[in-house]
């Protein structure tokens, strides 16, 4: 008789630990704490948001960030800015170290899984910073693994 492992442990031994934020609205224009890092080091495996209420239909672009509370490091880049006017619900919004914030916006499609992960992210808190004011709201989920004992994600 064959075992099989469940759905979240497999999901865990392969991503790592998982944290979901639950949707809130963008921040106005400003930067906005999604996770908060705490205890050490941790390594990002994926970072992805879901559009559950439509993007409004003006210029908006949105850059993903990490920005430590140690030492003498400043925000890092997990995403450039890249446009989401008017993302339908359904939308995946994946962090892409490296490289642009990548926006999939055909909802069929499922998740856009970014190139450039893994990413190592120190204490501190994970942003997103959106250009201008606009509607919308983004449920956010983290994979991660700790790099130093007792590093943790909650959601901000």
């Amino acid at each position: 008789m064959a075992s099989q492992v469940p759905g979240n442990a497999l999901r865990e031994l392969i991503f790592g630990r998982h944290v979901k934020r639950n949707t809130a609205a963008l921040p106005a224009g400003v930067a906005g704490n999604i996770f908060t890092v705490s205890g050490g080091r941790i390594l990002v495996n994926l970072l992805v948001g879901t559009v559950t209420t439509v993007i409004q239909n003006q210029a908006c672009t949105l850059s993903v960030g990490a920005l430590p509370t140690v030492g003498t490091g400043s925000a890092t880049n997990l995403g450039t800015a890249t446009s989401i006017i008017a993302a339908p619900v359904g939308s995946s919004i994946a962090a892409n170290p490296g490289g642009a914030v990548v926006v999939d916006i055909t909802t069929e499609a499922g998740i856009s899984v970014a190139a450039g992960f893994p990413a190592v992210v120190n204490t501190g808190t994970i942003t997103i910073t959106p250009s201008a004011t606009n509607t919308g709201s983004v449920q956010w989920d983290i994979f991660y693994v700790p790099l130093d004992d007792g590093a943790q994600v909650v959601a901000a």
